[in-house]
């Protein structure tokens, strides 16, 4: 959570640097927009077992890629899509989203191995030598009072997110008006 809180003040910040506005963020159409509130709150719901957990993730997922699909038009989506799909494919690829031991101790997070080693983990797991494709899991610690682990789609989810927030700040260019009948004749377009 203070990832996002990070990432979203440094668009706003880049985004008032490059002369925009916070109102046109007011203006953003996007299309469908409940799935992605809704994609978010499955990821925090914590139940027992194995598979619930890992299901209700699942279905978060193709709810969050059905909004950026939705959204693709808009800047910032391809590359927010492109992040889910990184982070899908891994957890699909493993039964859960692999956490490495140097992340979570990088990142200070002792309380969150001790979990992981005694008890597993339903939507992350302990990263082991068998699991597939760990380059893009939660690999890549941030410490100074973040203490966060974030995987490469992470990394491209946040900086679409950033894309998103500094495009639609950007003061807009009005078309050049089309002239009127008698200009065009008078200048002989």
């Amino acid at each position: 959570m203070k990832l996002t809180i990070l990432a979203i003040g440094i668009a706003v910040a880049a985004g008032l640097l490059a002369r925009g506005r916070l109102r046109h963020l007011a203006t953003l159409k996007v299309r469908w927009p409940l799935l992605a509130p809704v994609g978010l709150a499955l990821q925090l719901v914590s139940v027992g077992g194995r598979v619930l957990p890992l299901t209700l993730l699942y279905v978060s997922f193709a709810l969050l890629a059905a909004f950026a699909v939705a959204n693709l038009k808009l800047p910032g989506f391809p590359l927010i899509l492109v992040g889910l799909l990184l982070n899908a494919l891994v957890i699909s690829a493993n039964a859960g989203m692999p956490v490495t031991r140097h992340a979570l101790e990088a990142s200070h997070q002792q309380g969150t191995l001790t979990f992981l080693v005694h008890d597993g983990g339903a939507k992350h797991h302990l990263a082991r030598a068998s699991d597939a494709l760990l380059p893009l899991a939660d690999t890549i610690p941030i410490g100074g009072g973040i203490d966060q682990i974030v995987s490469p789609g992470d990394i491209a989810t946040y900086l679409g997110l950033v894309w998103l927030i500094v495009a639609c700040m950007r003061p807009r260019r009005e078309a050049d008006p089309l002239p009127s009948r008698e200009e065009a004749i008078r200048v002989g377009v």
